[in-house]
């Protein structure tokens, strides 16, 4: 009987062996080689197109962008007119041959005048705060990328390295959902969110729509004067319907089914325009890393011993010359930076390796702003290497800001609801995914 028993059992192994055989998609009973493939390539998917990657990476380079633009504005607000004015050596009509050759974007060609430059000007800085507040984040960031490129473009010559990595920030920017922490924009949503879980109505939103129906009216008056170009016109016109069909579709459609494919498609284009910033530091240090291993003073350790002898990239004369009296610290500065921008793409395969680097290139730029008198330019490259910190890292300096802040109401006398509310804060911004790998 027991033989019997296990005859049976054997039988039946062997017919589900071969029926496991002749399922699809599998090879002796396990998953065939396109199957092992298919699944994570669908998780992925899946995961890409519900979920924005890297918010407070995105949070962080939209903080140190529009800062760094903003200071920039503010230093130069006595100057402005020679840098990109009417009284720049630079002319209007040279401004407009240019343009006509290179096909850049500028409203400064728009109108020769003293009062329109100067409106440029100031809404150039009010974008500036809007984006750094994260208020109206998606109009304010298109504001803000026609602020960068319409100065930026109206002087080409005025600019260094700092401003080329500002100018294309300013369009990635736009594509990114950058306010989702960090801003007043996610304020309002948790508010939004917190009224609808008691019941009751959320405040309506009248500001959007009226900002809305007036850079509307704005882009009508220059298309139909003819100052877009059709490329930019799309764009533009593109980007405002699309805003319009988030706003209508929220409203009165907020869960169902053309909110999800919004939805999908916004997570689309901030995971790809997230890549495209990360592609780009990269290759900003890379390409410098490689021109400078063909520079005869990079090869025999001694660049770095030039810059420092130059009146007009020492700010601080004293201190330039006791870093370059040692020859040996010259040659590790030299040496150090040509090998950390060389190996910087590669340590991204690393966790460790990359945060230590980010550190020490993060030192470097900090140095140089202090050494050589490039403030914008080592603020522009700290915001883009912010790209790639620890989630874990930015997650405790929000924790660290709230605490702050909250300890600072309290000595003010406005204590809210007790030292539990900066972390139940932290908290109602959801746990979010790390850019790359385990960041």
């Amino acid at each position: 009987m027991a033989r019997d028993d296990t005859a049976g059992h054997g039988t039946a192994r062997e017919t589900v062996s071969r029926e496991q055989d002749r399922a699809p998609g599998t090879v002796h009973g396990a998953p065939a080689p396109g199957r092992r493939l298919s699944a994570p390539l669908a998780r992925g998917i899946a995961r890409t197109t519900a979920t924005s990657f890297g918010p407070y990476q995105s949070a962080v380079v939209r903080i140190g962008f529009s800062f760094t633009w903003l200071l920039f504005l503010l230093r130069e607000f006595p100057h402005r007119d020679e840098l990109y004015g009417p009284d720049g050596p630079w002319s209007q009509e040279l401004a407009e041959r240019l343009i006509a050759q290179n096909h850049a974007f500028t409203v400064l060609i728009w109108a020769d005048g003293r009062a329109w430059f100067e409106l440029v000007y100031a809404l150039a800085a009010l974008s500036s705060v809007a984006l750094l507040l994260g208020l109206r984040t998606r109009a304010a960031s298109v504001l803000f990328m026609v602020g960068v490129l319409s100065l930026q473009n109206r002087s080409v010559f005025m600019g260094d390295g700092g401003d080329n990595v500002v100018h294309l920030m300013s369009i990635y920017l736009v594509f990114t959902r950058c306010a989702q922490v960090w801003s007043l924009d996610a304020r309002r949503e948790r508010r939004a969110r917190a009224a609808r879980a008691r019941g009751e109505a959320p405040a309506a939103d009248r500001a959007g729509p009226a900002l809305w129906a007036v850079l509307g009216l704005a882009l009508a008056v220059a298309s139909a004067a003819g100052k877009l170009t059709v490329g930019w016109a799309v764009v533009f016109w593109g980007l405002w319907a699309v805003q319009g069909l988030w706003w209508y579709v929220g409203r009165r459609a907020p869960h169902g089914e053309p909110r999800i494919l919004l939805d999908v498609v916004a997570n689309l284009a901030h995971n790809a325009a997230l890549l495209v910033i990360m592609v780009e530091a990269c290759l900003i240090y890379s390409t410098a890393g490689w021109y400078k291993i063909q520079g005869s003073r990079w090869q025999d350790g001694t660049a770095v011993y030039y810059p420092l002898h130059l009146d007009y990239f020492s700010p601080w004369p004293e201190l330039s010359q006791v870093l370059a009296a040692g020859g040996v610290m010259v040659m590790l500065v030299t040496y150090g930076t040509v090998i950390a921008q060389v190996a910087f793409p590669f340590t991204l395969l690393d966790r460790r390796v990359k945060n230590g680097l980010l550190v020490l290139m993060m030192t470097e730029h900090a140095a140089i702003a202090v050494l050589l008198g490039l403030p914008f330019f080592s603020l522009a490259m700290i915001a883009a290497d912010a790209v790639f910190l620890p989630t874990s890292f930015l997650r405790r300096v929000g924790g660290w800001a709230l605490r702050g802040r909250w300890a600072l109401s309290a000595r003010l006398g406005r204590r809210g609801a007790g030292a539990a509310v900066p972390r139940q804060r932290a908290a109602e911004q959801g746990a979010e995914t790390h850019v790359g790998s385990t960041a």
